[in-house]
């Protein structure tokens, strides 16, 4: 749960090379500027809450695109996520059938515009996990 700058800190005080960076991360939160920092210290970025506690069941756009594929919302969603360089999405289920679902994701891909379309909502008011006492200032 690293800003970029708490990452380079991070990886300056660190005598082992780090791995990963975990955060929340969906369509409706752009984590560029934190992807960035991750790709140059060459660590991946673990996105939890990748399916937006839901909402991009509703999510026209998602679900265009998921019917164009034969995919549910969420499948397009954690599609979008693994295609994109040291992303790796860790959705969480209850529900066996939608846990397997969720592993459905290897036999297609997104296409340069969907995955535009896809990252083109994310929004000023995106985040959904923000605990003002132990939240950073994000990027």
């Amino acid at each position: 749960n690293f800003t970029k700058d708490l990452l380079a800190q991070a990886v300056s005080l660190s005598q082992q090379p780090l791995a990963i960076n975990q955060v929340e991360y969906h369509p409706y939160l752009d984590q560029s500027i934190v992807m960035a920092a991750c790709q140059k210290h060459g660590m991946a970025l673990t996105a939890y809450c990748p399916i937006a506690r839901g909402q991009v069941f509703s999510d026209p756009v998602i679900q265009a695109i998921a019917a164009r594929h034969n995919k549910s919302p969420a499948q397009i969603t954690l599609r979008w996520l693994i295609q994109q360089e040291r992303v790796i999405a860790i959705p969480r289920s209850s529900k066996p059938e939608h846990a397997a679902a969720n592993f459905d994701i290897f036999d297609f891909n997104l296409s340069k515009d969907e995955m535009r379309e896809i990252s083109g909502l994310a929004h000023d008011k995106g985040r959904l996990v923000d605990i003002a006492e132990l939240a950073p200032d994000w990027d």
